[in-house]
């Protein structure tokens, strides 16, 4: 995660811009680490919510609302009695520094004007949201002794400043040349990753953006200091003079960078880091912000409420992995039965020939005209060792022949139980899960307990729109699967199926039109995103009308057949797909 000093950097402008010479009107604590701010400005209302969470403190403007407790409590009380109606005269951050102060006006008992600081600490598991002064703290949402941190406390009275902040490099205020020089300096130091050392000496920069700096230019991060080469050096300095440069010019270009269907990284500067990711852009910080936290919520949550499923499905991918591994090698020591059929025949042609003790006889083999050494058992006559020949064939090709078959069925079992786990990846909430695990119970990997009250399922596929205004249907798992292509699928509606690996069945409902191009590429996108491959590039889809998709007798959940296909190669990038719902009923 990168919120970094950059991050605040842009937050503050994005703040300041819509938020200075507003008035608070509410203040709330809808969390224990948490506040949410209503502020009137310009004919607007905007809400700021600040969390001190240690580990996920945030500050953005959202639209959202929060269900506020019964009793306020202390922090928010104190608040509302100094500062509700308070006008906002400044927001500003100090440095490149985690930290973002909101400078209030406001009257006191007496009436007179007066000034306060509501100071946001983002810095992790010290995140704080401070109430002073110019100088001293009058209260704090967390309160930090001496027993719990040697380096500040936080409490009532005490002196207010920033732990640390005058041991590292500061972009914004630094003179250039001091800068170089600082840099130069320190760099000899000791030696460190190069990477380490720009993080840990830069005010302001996160793990993420020390390594963008070293990648443009073209350092390797993990390059000791002390073994710089001179033009590296000038390389570093020359990157992190523009990095200082954009900053203050406020050339920020907020983005989310995406790893296939997951939020990777969020931030107000373009990465070079992540070649072959989608970097999505956003009309503001806090849209930004909202948009990254909120799908990374949902994607941890809905992993974390998913792993007892996982666990099941991948020790049954592991067992089947070692059975088919098994039965690959059983199968490979099957190759010499016709070996031993040919041994058999050929002693029935030539055994005449041997004579009593021969430990082999040597012939012609009349399947390709070359001669052929047979070994021989010397305490057996030719015919029986044909007999004993033909005996082994006769086991190796049953054996071959129920090997195939269970060989078959393990293959098929494993690309099930895979295609489970791409709808474990696909699960946008509770009620997929619930699908899931009914269908393990159905599966037989899952035993049912009881005879409780069935619950109803409720979870729907994705529907999409085509630019072209056609609707669009992707299952989120086998069941759904299932539904869209022979209960919702028309026959003479498309289908669409990443080639060779577990992915969503696809559908275009057509009614009776033909479709165009572009109809066909977005729902093979959609196909392509939504499988197995849909971190790569590029992904093989094949295509094929409704009503030449069968689905075998006894087959599992999901598993259709399909003899006459098209196929293209796609992208995988959906972002330009219209999205109707998220599979909520």
């Amino acid at each position: 995660m990168a919120f970094d000093g950059i991050t605040v950097a842009a937050l503050t402008k994005e703040l300041t811009e819509k938020l200075v010479g507003g008035r608070v009107y509410k203040i709330a604590q809808p969390e224990k680490d948490e506040l949410l701010l209503t502020i009137k400005n310009n004919g607007n209302q905007y809400r700021l919510l600040m969390s001190a969470d240690a580990s996920l403190p945030l500050l953005y403007l959202t639209e959202d609302n929060k269900k506020s407790p019964m009793n306020a409590p202390n922090f928010c009380m104190l608040l509302r009695k100094h500062v509700q109606n308070a006008r906002i005269l400044s927001i500003t951050q100090p440095g490149l520094e985690r930290v973002v102060h909101l400078k209030l006006e406001h009257l006191n008992e007496m009436g007179d004007l007066c000034q306060k600081i509501l100071t946001v600490e983002l810095m992790g598991k010290y995140s704080n949201i401070i109430f002073r002064d110019e100088e001293k703290i009058i209260d704090s949402m967390k309160h930090v002794s001496l027993a719990v941190s040697s380096v500040r406390e936080v409490l009532p009275g005490r002196t207010y400043f920033i732990p640390g902040a005058e041991e590292k490099l500061n972009l914004l205020e630094e003179d250039g040349e001091e800068l170089k020089r600082k840099f130069l300096d320190r760099i000899q130091e000791k030696s460190v990753g190069i990477n380490k050392f720009l993080y840990q000496n830069y005010t302001g920069l996160s793990p993420v953006m020390a390594a963008e700096i070293c990648f443009e230019a073209d350092v390797d991060g993990d390059k000791p200091t002390l073994a710089l080469e001179d033009v590296e050096k000038e390389n570093l300095l020359k990157r992190i003079s523009d990095l200082g440069e954009n900053i203050k010019k406020g050339d920020f270009i907020p983005h989310i960078v995406y790893t296939g269907k997951e939020p990777k990284e969020f931030g107000v500067l373009p990465y070079k880091i992540f070649p072959g990711t989608e970097q999505r852009g956003f009309d503001s910080v806090s849209a930004m912000l909202k948009q990254y936290y909120e799908e990374k919520s949902t994607v941890t949550r809905i992993r974390q409420k998913s792993v007892d499923l996982r666990k099941i499905v991948q020790t049954a991918i592991e067992r089947n992995s070692k059975k088919l591994d098994l039965q690959q090698k059983q199968l490979k020591d099957t190759d010499k039965r016709d070996k031993y059929k040919v041994y058999g025949e050929l002693l029935h042609t030539y055994g005449y020939e041997a004579e009593e003790g021969d430990r082999s006889l040597t012939v012609i083999n009349y399947y390709d005209g070359k001669e052929l050494t047979i070994p021989l058992d010397q305490d057996l006559t030719a015919m029986e060792n044909a007999a004993k020949y033909f005996d082994r064939y006769g086991k190796l090709k049953r054996t071959y022949e129920a090997l195939t078959v269970l060989t078959k069925e393990t293959e098929d079992e494993l690309h099930y139980l895979e295609s489970v786990m791409m709808a474990l990846d696909l699960a946008r909430d509770e009620e997929d899960l619930l699908q899931i695990r009914e269908e393990l119970i159905k599966s037989g990997y899952i035993k049912k307990k009881g005879m409780g009250k069935k619950t109803k399922l409720v979870s729907k596929p994705l529907h999409y729109i085509s630019s072209d205004g056609f609707h669009m249907y992707v299952g989120k798992n086998n069941y759904q699967n299932e539904e869209i292509t022979f209960q919702m699928a028309e026959g003479g509606d498309w289908w669409f199926h990443a080639k060779g690996m577990p992915g969503s069945h696809v559908i275009v409902k057509c009614k009776g039109a033909e479709l165009p191009d572009a109809t066909f590429e977005e729902a093979a996108r959609l196909a392509a995103h939504y499988s197995r491959g849909g971190s790569q590039d590029k992904v093989e889809v094949d295509y094929i009308q409704k009503k030449h998709v069968k689905k075998p007798g006894g087959a599992k959940p999901g598993f259709v057949v399909y003899y006459t296909n098209y196929s293209m190669m796609i992208d995988t990038d959906i972002s330009g797909i219209q999205l109707v719902n998220e599979g909520q009923p």
